[in-house]
């Protein structure tokens, strides 16, 4: 027992816990290294542990070795699970993560992630065995999941190994040295992994206990019956079994002696494992050699003795203990080891004896001791580091290694290195080891020695080697054969034949490489010296390797040798299946068709049937085909193909037999796919029926006789339900839909209890309750009561029973449990009894059943009203009324109205004599039965009267009028008015119109103002309704309202009228009667009448027809701003229509004002003259003519305008120097001369490129300047145009390449044609002849350039940057001999301009002088210079 207290620091803290424990008086004071207060202190671990909580650390403690630690801690809400298996450690658990905490540390060891917190799938080993060289040894093994281990060194905190296994690990323990990982599996598997090997050995099957023996590595397991023990666990197919008749349930060690505790039955046997190998073991570890040697040399000899022996003699010698090396060796039998290791173990002792120290430093121990482990290099390296190069040859000579000694004798310049070489020389000659002679002659130099040596030796080969690799052997023709000889006598073909082809022998070469079946030589010198034999050599070499098996191979050799047959049956040795196919489908047709039935049977046997199909056609064996379909159970294929190849009649045949053979062998499917296969369902079904297989039958009758199903269902039912078997006959009866006859079936066997489940489940919703009927029927009395309680159909049986008029039924089960539902069925009798006729049998029922309304009512359907007064009076007085008024409705059918009246009246209903009145359109008497017996409806039934009028057209008509006319005669003039105004008859106008009119007139005569404008107001629309528009304003106008007169005049089109009312009687509405005037003139399209009424309006209404001549004609007579507005809007209509050309023509004709408004369509216009197609020729002229002088026009308007020197003027001056030149050039291209006119014309357009589709101009500039000789000019712009189109295909000009016109005028930035103006074909061309001047190399891709250095078309100098006006002919630069014109800014080339003169006058061309003239307008005349040709 423990007791705890505390001391506390002057501010209450909990600083200090004393844990003393009460039986031995021991104390263990429990502070915080960190001054935190101790919170919660708990003793675990069978009161051994103590763990306390601070608010960061983690206070942990053996109480037994007062072993305390601190580690810092996070609390976690006390989730923590303590684990004190492990007397060094403690292992913590939380969250999925376990912590280690090596008591007495204040570190934690290590951390790991792991949800598998079993002690037995944990093992920790901190340095429970010390080894030599080894301070610490802390080793964690664990679960990462349930089928793979990881192990982890705590000192550096890194894994160490994995393990991966096959199934779930339920144990693991790693040995007290951490070196040895033991688990087992859920199959009882025992595993041994090595982690330094990383090797994973299984060592047990149905391991039912495993331990390691405390303080070793002897392994103690239970395998069933036998109790196994690994003395030496290094080696794990070494195991000591005895048998046991319990189970182990434990180990004990002590006393000198290790115990096996195993349970036989009720008692306990120790069983004693040799202590002597445990402690072998143990002194091994501990690596005390001595007493493992004394050790083993009390064991008899066995395989386990001899493992340690083993064991004990690697780790002596690592240890350099020679002498128990030199011990083991000698006990292990290993004699030679054993005295090399004594003469060692003398050299060692002689040295310690000598020198003092030890004697296995020696460099003589060290060398024999690499000489043991046979590393005879480092044995060298030592004997040189010590200059004792004798020895080190001596070593090697005493190996017979006689290179090595021969290489150190040279390294080392050795004065006997000679004689060295003589007498290995000489030894090889002594030991007949002539081919190591010839070896050493040949890597001096003697080639003749070393071939003798080697043909002495008997290996030809060599020499002819040798021979082959010098020249002046192969000159000794003696030798050469001598070698030839023995190389032919030893078979060596292939040498030989090399030998003499390196001779120039080919004929002996080819046969010594057939005989060598070296056929690639023998081909290829073939192919050289004997080209006809190549084909006999590709089948030997073929026939060579299809003896060897290689068949593969052969294939392609017996092709070279046109073997198609050889090749065939290679191929198919080979299994080279395709590459027959390959070869088969060259051959003819009598030749393959033996070969592709074997390989159709290799394509069916791998179920490629399709494949295999079509080679047995080939094959000629289309039966085989049908067969193998057959076979594979695919019988549609196989259906397909037979009647390809045979009479459907043979087919049936065929496949029925079939199906017939597979039905006696009980296959019924497979005979059914057959039956079907032929289209014979019909046998298919029989054999199902035959065999009482209904399923299948039915299925096959759906799927092919769907009409007849139920009736297959229906009659399997009935055979089915005359053999007794009644749950099938069911399934097939309500498969037919005939749950009835389920019905009658279990009830004529009388299963009632089957009748009303299957009446319940599928007849419906009261079919269940018929069936009840019947089941209670038959049982009767009481126990139909209880059957029907108990069904809960009680009420529900009662009334079936009176519905099927069982009444006697009825009563019984009523008077036996349902009293109150007597009366029901006593009125229900009655009704059956009315229903046969029987009414006085039916009276007396319905009397018992309180219903002598319902006798009363009886006898009034059937008129007899004597009999139903009597019963009336006698049991309901208050029906008596209701006889009254059947009777009355008797009389009335009779049309005897006074005696129905009279019994009306005696039921106290005049309503309803009124009714019958107005039913029988009596109103005089429906009026006066009214007037008598119920004032209060009189007007309400005098208006229905009025609308019965109305319904009845012309007599409605005519009663409506009547009776206005007696209004108004009895002075009820408002009743008056309204008779009229309701009279309707569309036959008859003119009574209409009278009737209103009268209407009308009355009102303004007798009803108040107010009344009569009302009426006025109504009658007005009505009569304008008919088309009497006259009499309606004259109504208005009676009561002064003028404006709703002019309307009825607008509306019957009486303009004159119309304005003559509103000029008399109220001018405002002049203007209203002309904009309607307006209005209807335009509705009537009478646009002609509206010019002289209002001419905007008629333009505009022209606008709206698209009558746009008649719109510009009449525009035309007025004003100029109004002219140009329309003008502006026939442009802009005719551009949308495609029409440009068009809208061209009206500026021409009317010309071109400066409004800022038009000048888009100014822009459209020359936008799509200069994208229009067709242009770029001399019969384009009068097009561009129009557009230069249109916007010539236009830029003299802007001069004198508002927009003078603005930006758009500037950008329409540009315009008109581009359609001058556009129209100069197609007037120079009219006249042979002036073709280098037109070529500049169409190069200097491209300065304008902006303004201008850029491919087209560059297209137009490059055809032109091929067309004149400028080659490189005309390759620039047409690689230029290229590029354009490309560009437009991509949408992008990002990648123009713009080297080819820097310092020009020529713009880089232009806008990206949104089409191409060029067609495919004649872009295709310009490609071909780009790519041909590309190809020549004959051009340089370099423009022109003049006097200044710059481009010749460009009007900048990019060196000084002057800008040369354009010529007004050709739009090049004018660098001298200028010609100036009175308008500044305006100039032109000498030269050109004399060119153009000449041709005008030698051409007289109208066009030429045209341009003339208009040069004359636009530059101000004209130069004064006379022509010259200087």
């Amino acid at each position: 027992m423990w007791d705890l207290a505390s001391l506390r620091s002057s501010d209450l803290s909990l600083t200090k816990v004393i844990v003393k424990n009460l039986s031995s008086g021991t104390r263990v004071v429990l502070k915080s290294h960190y001054g935190y207060e101790v919170e919660e202190v708990k003793i675990l671990g069978k009161e051994r542990y103590l763990v306390a909580h601070t608010s960061d650390t983690l206070l942990l403690g053996d109480l037994n070795t007062n072993r305390l630690s601190e580690v810092a801690w996070q609390g976690s809400g006390g989730n923590e699970k303590y684990f004190f298996e492990n007397e060094n450690v403690c292992m913590i658990f939380n969250a999925g993560e376990l912590t280690l905490v090596e008591y007495g540390s204040n570190d934690t060891l290590g951390s790991v992630r792991t949800e598998f917190m079993n002690p037995h799938l944990i093992s920790v080993r901190i340095n429970e065995r010390h080894q030599r060289g080894m301070e610490d040894n802390k080793k964690l093994a664990y679960l990462v999941d349930i089928k793979t281990i990881a192990i982890v060194d705590l000192i550096g905190g890194y894994n160490i190994g994995t393990i991966s296994h096959e199934s779930r690990v339920d144990w693991l323990e790693l040995n007290e040295t951490g070196h040895k990982l033991l688990f087992r599996d859920r199959k009882l598997r025992l595993h041994l992994y090595d982690i330094e090997s990383c090797t994973k050995t299984m060592i047990l099957n149905f391991c039912s206990y495993v331990q390691w023996v405390p303080g070793s590595d002897v392994l103690v397991a239970q395998n069933r019956n036998s109790l196994c023990v690994w003395y030496n666990i290094e080696a794990p197919e070494r195991v000591t079994m005895s048998s046991i008749r319990g189970d182990v349930i434990g180990l004990e060690r002590g006393g000198g002696k290790t115990e096996v505790m195993v349970t036989e039955g009720v008692t306990t046997v120790a069983y004693t494992l040799d202590e002597g190998l445990i402690e072998f073991g143990t002194a091994i570890d501990d690596g005390n050699y001595t007493r493992a040697t004394a050790f083993l040399e009390t064991l008899e000899m066995t395989p386990e003795t001899e493992a340690m022996w083993k064991t004990l003699s690697k780790l002596a010698l690592e240890a350099r203990q020679l002498h128990i090396a030199e011990r083991c060796f000698s006990a292990l039998g290993h004699v030679a080891k054993a005295r090399f290791l004594h003469e060692t173990n003398e050299i060692a002792d002689q040295v310690s004896r000598d020198y003092g120290g030890e004697g296995t430093d020696f460099y003589q121990v060290r060398a024999r001791l690499a000489m043991l482990e046979k590393n005879y290099k480092l044995a060298e390296m030592i004997f040189l580091e010590q200059n004792a190069v004798e020895e080190a040859m001596d070593m090697y000579q005493e190996l017979h290694r006689w290179d090595e000694c021969i290489a150190v004798a040279e390294a080392k310049g050795h004065p006997a290195l000679e004689k060295l070489r003589r007498d290995y020389y000489q030894w090889l000659m002594d030991t007949q080891q002539e081919e190591r002679a010839g070896e050493l002659q040949e890597s001096q130099g003697d080639g003749l020695a070393a071939i003798s040596l080697y043909l002495k030796a008997g290996l030809p080969a060599k020499a002819a080697r040798l021979v082959l690799t010098r020249e002046e052997l192969l000159a000794n023709t003696e030798l050469v054969e001598h070698i030839t000889t023995a190389l032919i006598k030893g078979e060596l073909y292939e040498r030989a034949g090399d030998l003499f082809e390196k001779i120039r022998n080919p004929q002996r070469a080819l046969e010594c490489y057939c005989k060598g079946n070296a056929f690639m030589k023998a081909v290829e010198l073939a192919r050289l010296a004997f080209p006809v034999e190549v084909v006999r050599l590709e089948e030997a070499w073929g026939d060579h390797l299809v003896q060897q098996k290689q068949l593969d191979a052969a294939i392609n050799h017996y092709i070279e040798a046109r073997c198609s047959i050889k090749a065939i049956e290679a191929a198919l040795g080979a299994r080279q299946w395709k590459k027959a196919i390959y070869i088969l489908d060259l051959q003819d047709r009598n030749t393959a068709s033996k070969y592709y039935p074997r390989v159709a049977q290799h394509y069916a046997s791998l179920q490629e049937y399709e494949i295999a199909e079509e080679l047995y056609t080939k094959g000629d064996r289309t039966k085989d085909a049908i067969d193998m379909y057959t076979q594979a159970g695919r019988w549609e294929q196989a259906h397909k193909l037979a009647m390809k190849c045979m009479r459907p009649e043979d087919v049936s045949v065929l496949y029925i037999t079939q199906a017939q053979e597979m039905e006696k062998q009980g296959k019924y499917r497979e005979a059914e796919r057959l039956y079907v296969t032929v289209e014979e369902p019909d046998l298919a079904i029989t054999m199902f029926k035959k065999h009482k297989l209904y399923d299948d039958m039915i299925r096959l009758v759906g799927k092919h006789h769907p009409d007849l199903l139920s009736d297959t269902h229906l009659h399997l039912g009935k055979e089915l339900e005359a053999e007794g078997r009644l749950q099938e006959a069911e399934y097939h009866y309500l498969e037919a839909q005939e749950w009835k006859a389920t019905v009658n079936m279990y009830r004529s066997s009388g299963l009632w209890e089957e009748a009303y489940r299957v009446a319940k489940a599928h007849g419906g919703a009261n079919a269940h309750k018929h069936v009840a009927y019947l089941w209670a029927k038959s049982l009767g009395g009481e126990a139909a009561v209880r059957l029907l309680n108990k069904l809960g159909l009680l009420e529900a049986a009662i009334d079936h029973a009176a519905d099927n008029c069982s009444f006697e039924f009825a009563f019984e089960l009523s008077r036996l449990a349902l009293k109150h539902k007597t009366p029901e069925i006593h009125l229900r009798y009655a009704m059956y009894l009315e229903d046969e006729g029987k009414f006085e049998e039916a009276e007396a029922e319905f009397i018992r059943a309180g219903k002598p309304k319902e006798a009363v009512l009886m006898f009034v359907h059937n008129q007899d009203w004597e009999a139903a007064q009597r019963v009336a009076e006698a049991h309901d007085p208050d029906s008596v009324a209701e006889v009254l008024v059947g009777q009355a409705r008797g009389a009335l059918e009779e049309k005897d109205f006074q005696k129905a009246e009279g019994l009306l009246l005696r039921a106290q209903r005049p309503d309803l004599a009124l009714n019958y009145y107005k039913e029988a359109g009596l109103w005089s008497d429906a009026l006066r039965i009214c007037k008598d017996y119920v004032p209060g409806q009189l007007e309400a039934l005098q208006e229905e009267y009025e609308r019965e009028a109305t319904k009845k057209g012309t007599r409605g008509v005519e009663g409506l009028v009547e009776q206005a006319r007696q209004w108004e005669q009895a002075g009820e003039y408002s009743r008056a008015v309204d008779c009229y105004l309701k009279v309707r008859d569309s036959g008859s106008s003119s009574l209409m119109e009278k009737c209103w009119m009268k209407a009308a007139e009355l009102s303004i005569k007798f009803l108040p103002p107010q009344r009569s404008l009302e009426v006025i107001r109504a009658v007005g629309p009505q009569l304008i309704g008919i088309g009497k528009h006259s009499a309606a304003a004259e109504l208005y106008l009676n009561l002064d309202l003028v404006k709703e007169a002019i309307d009825a005049f607008i509306e019957g089109e009486e303009w004159n009228k119309a304005k003559r009312v509103a000029k008399e009687l109220d001018p405002r509405y002049e203007d209203y009667v002309d904009q309607h005037y307006k209005e209807f003139l335009k509705n009537q399209g009478k646009v002609d009448s509206l010019v002289g009424v209002d001419v905007i309006a008629a333009l505009d209404l022209y606008v709206e027809q698209g009558q746009w001549d008649k719109c510009i004609e009449t525009a035309t007579k007025q004003n100029y701003k109004i002219l140009h507005k329309y003008v502006a809007l026939y442009a802009t209509h005719l551009i949308r229509e495609g029409g440009s050309a068009q809208a061209l023509a009206l500026y021409v004709q009317h010309g071109a004002p400066a409004n800022p408004q038009n000048f888009n369509i100014y822009k459209r216009i020359f936008t799509d003259m200069v994208s229009s197609p067709g242009t770029n020729s001399a019969e384009a002229y009068h097009s561009w003519a129009d557009l230069r002088d249109v916007l010539f026009n236009l830029c003299e308007n802007l001069v004198k305008s508002s927009e003078a020197n603005s930006p758009a003027h500037e950008e329409f001056e540009t315009m008109l120097l581009i359609a001058h030149y556009y129209a100069t050039r197609s007037a120079a291209q009219s006249i042979k001369q002036l073709e280098t006119v037109a070529a500049r014309l169409s190069v200097s357009l491209l300065r304008h490129t902006q303004l201008l589709p850029a491919d087209k101009a560059f297209y137009e500039a490059g055809i032109a300047a091929q067309a004149v000789g400028w080659e490189n000019m005309a390759f620039i712009f047409l690689n230029r145009f290229l590029d354009l189109t490309d560009a437009i295909e991509e949408g992008t000009l990002d990648a123009l390449d713009h080297s080819d016109f820097q310092d020009t005028d020529i713009p880089f930035e232009v806008p990206l044609p949104a089409k191409q103006h060029i067609p495919e074909a004649q872009r295709e061309e310009v490609r071909d002849w780009v790519l041909t001047v590309s190809m020549d190399q004959r051009l340089e891709q370099v423009l022109p350039r003049d006097e200044r250095g710059a481009y010749e078309a460009s009007l900048v100098a990019a060196s000084t940057g002057v800008r040369a006006l354009p010529c007004l002919i050709t739009g090049y630069p004018i660098l001298r001999n200028k010609i100036e014109f009175k308008r500044p800014g305006k100039a032109a080339n000498k030269d050109n301009w004399n060119k153009f003169l000449m041709a005008i006058k030698t051409s007289h061309s109208p066009v030429c002088q045209d341009v003339l003239k208009f040069i004359s307008q636009w530059c101000g005349g004209l130069p004064s210079t006379s022509f010259s040709f200087q």
